[in-house]
């Protein structure tokens, strides 16, 4: 039985908070204990699409010609709304999605970084001017904005993935039509609330919550329509990718299958923490995440045995307890398609040397809670292997060599973030070139990027057009207007 009543929130359209136009709604659970509704959201309708990327449309042509330091005075304060407000973001975040508190407090301020980051970046970004051959002709660039930006995010980093788009979509010149995930809505409204608070004209941002199966097409479809910038899974992302107008520029940072290669001299006792940090952090629901160990056979017993070690130690619980890591996965779907992986690693003979128990006691009755597991003896053509799992599930396969190893790890349809741990500077150095990932790390979790770094990744994990953070984030919201001038 559900709890109590919870807050209703609504759509923002044209500047004024409204439900759809269905009046129907859904509710926002948290997955601690799946009786608690976080928040009763708006089911949308294509009605309320339309609507929303109108109203953007409307707004682009003032918010296009807006000084640039009057952008950057909006996402100020709006970062400066998120940070006088962290307490509060954090704890919504951590009911809503389930991840620890201190994360959520991180990725909160993370957020407000951002937003800072872009705010500064955004003004000293513009074009060039060539030399050439005549006298009395000056040849240049102009950057100018797309339009109407629709920006689809996912559940994991539901307020930081958002942020590392609509904050250079905005100083830019663009206007946002805003749908997030459906189960994290709560922490996007608060985003959206902040641009609200820090004065943003009406209709510049706009926000719809409910199905991607219902509203999906209309949010990519609409000819207003100029970019999409989507995180998700790589079948979602190629659907997109597959149904949008010649016109509409795309930029999409989809799936993962992530590697770290042990090398024979490497620390073992490091390697098992950069892989317990990298792969049961955040209960393994990050896209970075390290799915796959590729250890050499040399010293693969020692690594096993200190990896297990090390996660047994870790904590399982709420995010609001202290010291917890394990969380509870994000959703009912995310636990059943866990468990269905882990199964599928049992019968298609993988060792589980730990884990992979659904925790349902005391406690953990009311949430979707599962162990960190381990398998070992798992070959390449295993579907755990190959597919991507996005939850605490790590696959240990022991290779011969460094040059089986990049064999194996290249040898999937991602391409996101990779690592290797050892003490060779040369065969470091190699693997920077050999591994074919976006972001390449070298006794480092394959998690974690800078917000000033681009991040984004290669074959199946992304468009490979566009990359997103950094100072190359803002070139997907802008296009290139070569001008001649002769006098």
């Amino acid at each position: 039985m559900l709890t109590a009543k919870a807050e209703r929130y609504q759509n923002l359209i044209a500047g004024k908070w409204a439900n759809s136009s269905s009046e129907r709604t859904f509710n926002s659970l948290n997955p601690a204990n799946k009786e608690e509704i976080v928040g009763v959201f708006q089911a949308s309708t294509e009605e309320d699409v339309k609507r929303a990327i109108e109203s953007a449309d409307h707004a682009f042509p003032n918010w296009a010609r807006t000084a640039p330091s009057k952008k950057a005075a909006i996402l100020n304060k709006a970062a400066q709304w998120l940070e006088e407000n962290v307490e509060q973001l954090a704890e919504e975040l951590t009911r809503e999605e389930g991840k620890p508190i201190g994360a959520s407090k991180k990725e909160v301020l993370r957020s407000a970084q951002t937003l800072r980051y872009y705010a500064v970046e955004g003004q000293s970004f513009t074009g060039e001017t060539f030399p050439q051959d005549d006298p009395n002709m000056k040849v240049s660039t102009e950057l100018e904005p797309l339009g109407v930006v629709t920006v689809i995010t996912p559940w994991n980093f539901p307020i930081s993935i958002p942020a590392r788009k609509i904050a250079p979509a905005l100083i830019t010149g663009n206007t946002v039509v805003f749908k997030p995930s459906s189960e994290t809505p709560l922490i996007a409204y608060r985003l959206v609330e902040a641009f609200q608070k820090a004065g943003l004209p009406d209709g510049v941002i706009n926000f719809v919550t409910g199905s991607s199966s219902e509203i999906g097409e209309g949010l990519v479809n609409h000819p207003a329509v100029k970019a999409v910038t989507f995180t998700g899974s790589t079948g979602a992302g190629e659907r997109i990718h597959r149904n949008v107008s010649l016109e509409t520029r795309t930029q999409m940072e989809l799936g993962g299958k992530n590697p770290i290669i042990v090398m024979e001299d490497a620390d073992v006792d490091l390697a098992a923490e950069l892989t317990v940090n990298g792969g049961f952090s955040l209960t393994g629901q990050a896209c970075t995440g390290t799915s796959r160990v590729l250890v050499m056979k040399s010293v693969k017993e020692h690594f096993v045995q200190a990896l297990v070690e090390k996660t047994k130690a870790l904590k399982i619980g709420s995010g609001f307890e202290q010291g917890v890591m394990i969380c509870p996965l994000a959703s009912e779907k995310q636990l059943t398609n866990v468990l269905k992986y882990i199964e599928l690693g049992k019968t298609e003979g993988a060792h589980l040397v730990y884990g992979g128990a659904h925790i349902q006691e005391g406690e953990f009755e009311k949430g979707y809670y599962v162990q960190p597991t381990i398998f070992t003896d798992v070959t390449p053509a295993m579907t755990i292997a190959k597919e991507e799992i996005f939850g605490p599930v790590i696959s240990v396969m022991e290779v011969e060599n460094y040059d089986e190893a990049i064999k194996v790890a290249n040898d999937v349809k991602y391409g996101l973030s990779a690592s290797i741990v050892t003490n060779n500077l040369r065969v470091a150095q190699q693997f920077t070139k050999d591994i074919k990932a976006g972001t390449v790390k070298v006794n480092r979790t394959t998690t974690g990027n800078l917000i000033n770094a681009p991040f984004g990744g290669m074959k199946k994990s992304s468009t490979s057009t566009f990359r997103e953070s950094g100072r190359a984030g803002l070139e997907f919201f802008t296009q290139i207007k070569t001008v001649y001038v002769g006098y």
